[in-house]
């Protein structure tokens, strides 16, 4: 047969996508964590699996896919595959420059702290108000790789110390709610904390807004007050779903004075339905607190930082070293990654959130256990000793790679890729080498 006579068919490759007489045959998946052990709370799933990813979102949870149907495959055999870490505790309304101020100088940019811990979506609590969050926003929420979600502080000026947090004249329960339904999804939560004085005005404030809006209140309760005892605060204010943090601090009467266990307040508030969450931070987790309550069979719902200049250098230093305290205190890893996972967005409303479900964000930390002697620290600069570590080897953020410690998703750098890197944008976020397109004759093609 003569080349004229002959039907050439011509197919030019672009990275996975192969172009066939005018058709497009795509990959299935851009990007399949093969052969990890997959921890799912939510869809119960604590097995060998597979995790395939399309488009930012799960595509697939199953045993043995096949690395043809993907852009990337990434071996994480002996890893924890899990939802991305959810921490309701941060402070991350940076870059004001006012001094002395969780809207200022003592919060983070929170990208510099969560991908490398495995953490993908952060609760701002409270450093915003109803006045400033639209700054907050603008400064930080829009431009961060983590998803940045907020509790609104029920002072309307914000976090910003006692001469704003002591100002009741500045608690708008209203003025909170209309803002936060303004943004929904993104305001999913209000704060109340530091409060020094003896009034139930924050309190009662917050719970306004909380119910208007319909999201949680998170409780830090500040200076500890006859007039407005703990106990009252969990039995009658708060309602089932609201959040109290900083759970083993021992500050506020958490802790029972004569049998070192969780005080009647802590109990009632449990029985009530409200979630105890941990709140580390850099003053609120003593172990003469924690170890007598959790023994005594109280257990936090939720695994949270309180992250800010002074806890990230401190005993609280990062998510997966707080959830380490945990394991010293005897909880078990899947204890823990369901306290930073699936619970965390459950106190939060946002379900979409600490899943694996098919559909989901992609969102998803891939965690090794590490075993040797380790010390964890709290407040009081007092150690426990610890025979477990978390270590996050690999942060998928929206279905794109932003974190490897070890470079389990790269390739060799003198060997050929074994990936098409045209299409890297696909599955990392990381700059990939170039490699020049080609076209090549259908015929040749088997």
């Amino acid at each position: 047969m003569r080349l004229s006579q002959m039907r050439l068919l011509t197919a030019t490759i672009v990275g996975s996508v192969v172009f066939v007489a005018g058709v497009a045959q795509a990959q299935q998946y851009d990007l399949i964590l093969k052969g990890g052990h997959v921890f799912d709370p939510k869809n119960h799933v604590d097995t060998v699996e597979d995790v395939a990813v399309k488009d930012g979102r799960v595509a697939n949870v199953a045993p043995h896919l096949s690395e043809k149907d993907a852009i990337k495959t990434v071996n994480v055999a002996g890893y924890y595959v899990t939802p991305g870490l959810i921490d309701i505790h941060v402070h991350a309304y940076a870059g004001t420059g006012e001094r002395g101020s969780y809207a200022g100088d003592n919060s983070v940019y929170p990208d510099g702290f969560t991908l490398r811990s495995g953490v993908t979506t952060v609760v701002d609590a409270g450093s915003s108000g109803w006045r400033s969050f639209p700054d907050f926003k603008d400064r930080v929420i829009d431009r961060s790789k983590t998803r940045v979600l907020a509790e609104l502080n029920i002072v309307g000026a914000g976090m910003r110390g006692p001469k704003y947090e002591d100002n009741l004249d500045d608690m708008d329960g209203e003025a909170t709610a209309k803002v936060a339904l303004q943004y929904p999804g993104v305001v999913v939560g209000i704060k109340s904390a530091h409060f020094t004085g003896g009034e139930w005005k924050p309190y009662e404030q917050a719970v306004k807004a909380g119910t208007i809006a319909n999201i949680p209140v998170m409780i830090d309760y500040g200076s500890n007050r006859p007039e407005r005892p703990l106990y009252e605060l969990l039995s009658r204010v708060l309602r089932p779903g609201d959040i109290y943090t900083h759970c083993y601090s021992g500050l506020r009467g958490e802790q029972d004075p004569v049998t070192k266990k969780a005080s009647k307040a802590l109990l009632i508030g449990r029985q009530r339905g409200i979630y105890f969450d941990v709140g580390h931070g850099g003053g609120s987790f003593a172990w003469s607190v924690a170890l007598p309550i959790y023994k005594g069979g109280f257990a936090p719902d939720s695994i949270s930082t309180d992250l800010h200049i002074d806890s990230m250098n401190a005993g609280m230093k990062d998510m997966l070293n707080v959830a380490d305290k945990m394991l010293a205190m005897g909880q078990t890893v899947p204890q823990v990654l369901t306290e930073m996972t699936w619970n965390p967005a459950r106190e939060i409303k946002q379900e979409e959130l600490g899943n694996l479900s098919v559909g989901a964000p992609a969102d998803i930390a891939v965690l090794s256990v590490e075993h040797g002697n380790f010390g964890f620290v709290d407040m009081f600069d007092r150690k426990l000793l610890g025979k477990e570590k978390l270590i996050c080897q690999l942060t998928v953020r929206a279905g794109k790679v932003v974190y490897d410690l070890n470079g389990i998703s790269a390739d060799l750098w003198n060997v050929p890729s074994t990936s098409d890197d045209r299409l890297a944008r696909k599955w990392t976020a990381f700059s990939e080498r170039p490699r020049p397109a080609k076209t090549i004759d259908a015929g040749t093609q088997h």
